[in-house]
């Protein structure tokens, strides 16, 4: 495993889901709140080495109308519909005016949203991914950035799963061909490594 090396002028933090309504889930195999805290804390280190947050959330209409209805043989059910707040950011990420934020109506990042532009236009070629769920926004999303073109690094101790399954089915088989599998202390050093001033 080569070492970690990031510029942070051109390297993005993308969280995915860190919201109320996903964040109050259990995970596995890493418990939800340390994986919280590692999203903070990748967040908080870009901020201080000048790399660029991203924070993305999912959320739709009230009447749905504007998420995905496919046919399918486990179809996500909504016993209720989800509390006012469900898509908000959580508080500890501590939303920025110049950090960039995403609303998505599906898995993936990309799709229907302006995350490329956003990231083309500021020259940011590296993503480093963390969030909810492993296998389904996180790994969504990784498959399109590696489509066009971008770098990925994986925080894999700043994401968790469905299952611990799943979570490893990704980070030990998806991610490994299409990125570079780090832990949070790694990126975070990697990212200090280099003077914002210079």
């Amino acid at each position: 495993m080569s070492e970690l090396t990031l510029d942070p002028r051109t390297t993005a933090i993308v969280v995915i889901d860190i919201q109320k309504g996903i964040a109050a889930l259990p995970g596995t195999p890493h418990a939800t709140p340390g994986v919280v805290a590692n999203c903070v804390r990748l967040v908080a280190a870009a901020r201080r080495a000048g790399a660029k947050p991203v924070l993305v959330h999912v959320g739709r209409a009230p009447d749905g109308g504007d998420g995905l209805q496919p046919v399918c043989d486990e179809p996500m059910r909504w016993t209720a519909p989800p509390p006012p707040d469900w898509s908000e950011l959580i508080p500890e990420l501590d939303c920025q005016p110049s950090d960039i934020v995403i609303l998505k109506r599906q898995w993936g990042a990309f799709y229907g949203t302006d995350l490329d532009l956003q990231l083309r236009r500021r020259g940011l070629k590296t993503i480093v991914l963390c969030g909810i769920a492993t296998e389904i926004g996180v790994e969504s999303t990784a498959r399109d950035a590696y489509e066009r073109g971008y770098n990925l690094v994986f925080a894999e101790d700043a994401m968790t799963g469905r299952s611990a399954e799943a979570h490893a089915n990704s980070t030990t088989r998806i991610f490994p061909r299409i990125g570079r599998v780090r832990g949070t202390g790694e990126i975070v050093s990697a990212l200090s490594a280099v003077d914002p001033a210079s």
